[in-house]
């Protein structure tokens, strides 16, 4: 009797697989509808009144309305934003916990100094929220005009400059150090706890120049700062005269980063494509995209992905800035 081989198909193995695919597909649906059941709760790693709350805030309104749970919003400010990941990190994988975070939590941290944990494996991109760009001003009695007055001026004064920053580590520490390594001036880097009192010294002249992630730009309207450049490979909307960086004579000036949403390594692929595509759709919204742009920003749907890869890509883009300048962590 000739022996006909069994078919593939219906080797136990196979259907066993077959049926746990199907059951797993069940059950990641089922996941996917009921989610969330409970309140959500978005950890901020910096602190109140930043560009990463107020986008926080800015989107976690309309996410409640659109998961029909509430979305409470908690600062959790302090090392450069790695308290908060941290605790998200640590936190059940259950999409319930997330993380608003600039960029810098994968693309800067990990470059700075040993961390408690790993942001590239301890979490998982979620939904990016907005490219944020960073604006070069000066005080309002400092006496220049433009980049190159400011670049002379700190070449005839070495050393008796100084610019501050949000921070050891921050896109606009990064962003001060992009500035002396490309014209070689040397200023003197003064580190706050967050750009808002930056920006007050700056108004209040003690320092003399900073980076501005957005939340200045009244007062550069109002003439309380002088806006100088752009720190973006394009102008802002906001203030088309105002040049880039790159356009002032310094190639390829980008210290541009992304603010976007995390969750812990090990979140259901189910639930977080249900919050990016949550999310998606209120970046798309005219209201939500005119007020990050007013922030200085810019709406960026983008898929988790993309996401993870524009952090992977900034992460080179950065770690090079902090090997060459030597930046350590407060």
């Amino acid at each position: 009797m000739k022996h006909h081989p069994t078919p593939l198909s219906s080797l136990p193995w196979r259907r066993a697989a077959a049926t746990a695919l199907l059951t797993l597909g069940t059950v990641t649906g089922a996941l996917a509808q009921a989610f969330p059941d409970k309140p959500l709760k978005v950890i901020v790693g910096f602190p109140p009144g930043g560009a990463a709350d107020q986008i926080a805030r800015l989107v976690s309104t309309p996410l409640a309305t659109a998961l029909g749970q509430p979305v409470i919003v908690e600062n959790r400010a302090g090392a450069n934003g790695n308290i908060a990941g941290e605790a998200v990190a640590k936190s059940p994988a259950d999409g319930y916990t997330l993380l608003l975070s600039s960029g810098g939590m994968v693309s800067v941290n990990p470059h700075l100094s040993r961390m408690s944990f790993d942001p590239v494996k301890d979490l998982t991109p979620v939904a990016s929220a907005a490219r944020v760009l960073v604006y070069l001003m000066a005080r309002p009695t400092l006496e220049v005009k433009n980049v190159q007055e400011l670049v002379a001026m700190a070449k005839a004064n070495p050393g008796r400059m100084s610019y501050g920053s949000a921070g050891n580590g921050s896109s606009p520490h990064l962003a001060g150090e992009m500035l002396k390594a490309q014209t070689g001036m040397f200023t003197v880097h003064v580190p706050y706890r967050g750009a808002a009192p930056a920006l007050n010294d700056l108004m209040g002249g003690q320092i003399d120049y900073y980076f501005d992630p957005g939340i200045g730009l009244a007062h550069a309207k109002a003439g309380r700062t002088k806006l100088l450049a752009v720190g973006s490979l394009k102008r802002s909307p906001l203030f088309p005269d105002v040049p880039t960086l790159d356009e002032a004579g310094l190639r390829g000036f980008d210290a541009d980063t992304v603010f976007g949403f995390y969750a812990p390594a090990g979140t259901p692929p189910a639930v977080i494509t249900r919050i990016n595509t949550e999310v998606n759709k209120i970046l798309a919204t005219a209201s939500v995209k005119e007020r990050i742009t007013a922030l200085g920003g810019e709406a960026l749907p983008l898929t988790p992905a993309e996401f993870g890869k524009r952090g992977m890509d900034d992460s080179q883009r950065f770690g090079a800035i902090i090997r060459d300048r030597k930046i350590t962590a407060d």
